[in-house]
């Protein structure tokens, strides 16, 4: 009956790609914009610029683990509830919202305490430097006490998209993003509260986003709202879905690590100004990226639903038509770092030598960007299919295994030049690894339906 009733394994594949990818990954894009505005405003602020910048660059590791804590348990929930939901196991799949909200509310109070307890002592290990701590503290102090807020609404806004409301999953990301906005320029320039007023607007529209998501989830909106009884956490539910949240968590956390690696090595060799035109590159990757991993949030549904379901003929579909979306996204935005690197630089700040060393490496650490779209869908492949540690290989192979030890032996050769040539060799290597296991994992699922 749920199979009759449920789109995902009737409806048109491509019209699904597109109801469900065009919400996600305008919605990504748009939650792309919290860092990234607080990034330009702070960037063109007289009392902060390139200081500000290099302070929140390092800081953003730190950001990205409550990022990757909401993927953990928000991106692995809604796999699980998508598969269950395929399978017609509609109870065990209220079970996983119950606990997958759980999860969320435990780790973004574990990150709130241990992140006020031990700030400086993190800061100082990610490369600030003397001169740079101060703007990295004031600004990750207020940051850490909105970790709740962060990490629940990123990971509920996942099963929003699993619940079939891929619109109002990108509604809530807007209605964020839009606060941030309005708030950045009023605290910063108006109120003159700096790096401290650039993260209070962060942490409030986060709130009021968790709020936005949580009373569709606790209302009659869903027949499948968050109950007490589910929340209580039942051991085998939350490894499931720890399990199949891990792939996403490791591409996050991963990138954790290699920010940390990434910023003290740019330290080393270059000073603060190279770790200021990192924190752009950053900011211009994020905006690059976030249409695939929106991408991927629309298909994983799709191919985790028609797994559950056995139409493994609608899952090769879905996933050849996003793979070339996603080549074509990835293309446009290497297009734009090849014309416009400077003008890019200059968005965040104009001072003479930051654009001049931003522009070069700009165009020296995106000359791979073509076959990342690929690299990435095809890693995630596996996750939304329940095979977590082909998800998990492939997805540590681009940034643990080929960048971070890229940068630490090209930056010995090479200086300065070799951390930014590290990333085109890691994004070339990865996706020709990706391309091998994705063409066995398909003719594997074409062969059991046989």
């Amino acid at each position: 009956m749920t199979e009759q009733v449920n789109p995902l394994g009737t409806e048109k594949v491509s019209s699904l790609l597109l109801k469900f990818s065009v919400p996600a990954i305008i919605g990504m894009i748009v939650n792309a914009l919290y860092n990234i505005v607080d990034r330009i405003f702070i960037g063109n602020a007289p009392d902060l610029g390139s200081s500000g910048l290099a302070g929140i660059t390092i800081g953003f590791p730190i950001m990205i683990i409550l990022l990757s804590i909401g993927i953990l348990f928000g991106a692995g929930g809604a796999t699980l509830f998508s598969i269950k939901l395929g399978e017609g196991k509609l109870e065990e799949a209220d079970e996983t919202i119950g606990c997958a909200f759980t999860l969320l509310l435990i780790s973004g109070a574990l990150f709130l305490i241990l992140g006020q307890i031990f700030l400086i002592p993190l800061l100082k290990l990610f490369g600030a430097s003397t001169a740079i701590l101060p703007y990295s503290t004031a600004y990750m102090r207020v940051i850490f006490f909105g970790a709740i807020f962060q990490v629940v609404s990123m990971g509920m806004n996942n099963f929003l998209r699993a619940d079939g409301q891929p619109r109002l999953a990108m509604i809530t990301m807007f209605v964020g993003a839009g606060i941030n906005i309005i708030l950045d320029p009023i605290f910063i320039y108006v109120f003159k509260m700096g790096m401290v007023g650039a993260a209070l607007a962060t942490i409030l529209s986060q709130f009021i986003s968790m709020t936005w998501i949580l009373s569709y989830f606790l209302t009659d909106r869903t027949k499948h709202r968050i109950r007490l009884k589910n929340m209580k956490m039942k051991k085998e539910t939350a490894l499931h879905i720890t399990s199949l949240g891990l792939p996403g968590f490791l591409t996050q956390f991963s990138n954790s690590i290699l920010n940390i690696v990434l910023n003290k090595s740019l330290l080393f060799y270059g000073g603060d100004i190279a770790v200021s035109g990192m924190g752009i590159i950053n900011s211009v990757q994020t905006i690059l990226l976030m249409p695939i991993i929106g991408l991927n949030q629309g298909v994983q549904p799709i191919i985790s639903f028609n797994f559950g379901a056995k139409k493994y003929d609608r899952i090769k579909i879905a996933m050849k038509l996003a793979m070339i979306a996603a080549t074509i996204i990835v293309f446009i935005g290497w297009i734009l770092t090849r014309i416009f690197p400077s003008q890019i630089v200059s968005l965040f700040n104009r001072e003479e030598e930051l654009v001049q060393f931003g522009s070069f490496a700009l165009r020296t650490w995106f000359w791979c960007l073509p076959t990342i779209g690929f690299q990435i869908l095809g890693a995630n492949f596996f996750q939304a299919i329940g095979r977590s540690k082909s998800a998990m290989f492939l997805t540590l192979t681009r940034q643990v295994l080929l960048l971070i030890p890229a940068i630490l032996i090209f930056a010995q050769l090479w200086g300065l030049n070799g951390i930014l040539f590290a990333a085109p060799f890691a994004d070339g290597l990865s996706a020709i690894l990706t391309g091998i296991w994705f063409y066995f994992g398909i003719r594997k699922l074409v062969s059991s339906k046989e």
